[in-house]
């Protein structure tokens, strides 16, 4: 295809250090995960990185951490606060916990959540928010963690598409209790799947790693404070905690994702001229909704919401743009109200209605953006949408 939605990032360092994985024929979780764990908490500053086998599982492992703390647990019936466009697995976990979802509506110019209702989602209820950068441009993180901090919220932030943006000069996936990562192959790194979970609380970052794994306490320090150690050694190596899962990730995932990492900036930087390509090319017509940009875009992609006022037709869009050899998708996952999931929840919408994401569910698409050169694609876009679009 002329322009794919994705590409891969891969190169021979990547393929040496699976390889010397496969040699080794210790391939489950082990050295490498511990390193790479590391490397990566590191560069993101925080304390604690627990690898998982995906972003999915890292937002399911946050989301049960939050429901076996020590200190006020989320609980059945308990509220979280969500914006209505993100992925599904950022909204499962917490209708598999039991909890509620208020959706909140998004701003249409940066399709993050319209932080101007979180006060009116808030309610006696409400005992969490999630917060999600969508496609690489930063959510208001700064505002939504000083509310959760106002009212005692647990935030967990959702950052699985967003690696390596930046607001007011701090790293997306820091600014919540506990913050998740997806390496999946179409992300800004990947290692095929994978995910982590970052975070500086000594506690949290517990219950991630016993959830990890079966609920065992094998992955935890001897100063844990989830358990107390017992005298007979024989059962203390299999010892259950919690009703946990098996996510844990592959040493080949850890391996490759220690290459991934050390290209992180070069991979961002470049995914940065091409936005600022888009930007120059799409910006200021009216024709074109574009993702305004807050803080520093990592630039998953590039979000196009034709603009309703002039009576767009999608489909001719479409069609101009398969012509074209050009791919293009939904946006995330569209507004997730829309989907027959629905039916399994429990949950309310803020305001009664959701404008912003049906306008970005009926009138947008995404087309990819990659760690390469993507000037004759992106002017190639301009010239196939400029017509069809008058």
């Amino acid at each position: 295809m002329f322009y794919e939605l994705a590409a891969p990032t891969w190169g021979p360092e990547e393929i040496e250090a699976a390889k010397a994985v496969i040699d080794s024929t210790f391939t489950t979780m082990g050295a490498q995960v511990k390193a790479f764990e590391a490397e990566f908490a590191a560069y993101h500053g925080q304390k604690h990185g627990i690898m998982v086998n995906s972003g999915s599982s890292a937002n399911l492992i946050a989301v049960a951490a939050f429901c076996f703390k020590q200190d006020r647990p989320l609980a059945r019936g308990d509220e979280v606060i969500v914006p209505v466009i993100s992925w599904a697995t950022t909204y499962h976990p917490l209708q598999q916990y039991g909890l509620k979802l208020r959706f909140v509506d998004v701003d249409l110019q940066t399709l993050n959540i319209d932080v101007a209702q979180l006060e009116k989602a808030l309610t006696p209820k409400t005992r969490a928010i999630v917060a999600v950068s969508i496609l690489g441009n930063p959510a208001a993180l700064d505002t939504i963690r000083a509310f959760a901090d106002a009212h005692g919220l647990m935030m967990l932030e959702d950052n699985c598409e967003s690696m390596d943006a930046e607001l007011n000069g701090k790293k997306c996936g820091t600014f919540g209790h506990l913050n998740t990562f997806s390496f999946f192959f179409s992300h800004h790194i990947s290692t095929m799947e994978g995910g982590i979970v970052l975070t500086d609380d000594d506690e949290l970052a517990h219950l991630c790693r016993s959830l990890r794994a079966h609920g065992w306490t094998r992955d935890l320090p001897a100063d844990s404070t989830l358990y107390q150690k017992k005298s007979n050694d024989h059962y203390e190596a299999y010892r259950f905690i919690l009703p946990g899962y098996n996510v844990r990730p592959l040493e080949i995932e850890a391996a490759i994702g220690r290459e991934q990492l050390k290209k992180l900036p070069g991979f961002t930087a470049q995914r940065r001229k091409n936005l600022k390509l888009f930007q120059d090319l799409f910006a200021g017509d009216e024709r074109f909704i574009i993702q305004r940009e807050n803080g520093k875009s990592s630039a998953f992609s590039f979000t196009i919401i034709l603009n309703p006022a002039l009576k767009p037709n999608r489909g001719k869009v479409f069609e101009a743009l398969a012509a074209a050899d050009i791919g293009y998708r939904i946006i995330t996952g569209g507004n997730f109200l829309r989907h027959d999931v629905l039916r399994f929840y429990d949950y309310d919408v803020v305001g009664g209605a959701v404008p912003n994401a049906d306008l970005a569910h009926d009138y947008g698409f995404f087309v990819g953006n990659h760690a390469f050169d993507l000037t004759p694609q992106i002017t190639r876009l301009r010239e196939v949408l400029d017509p069809v679009c008058r």
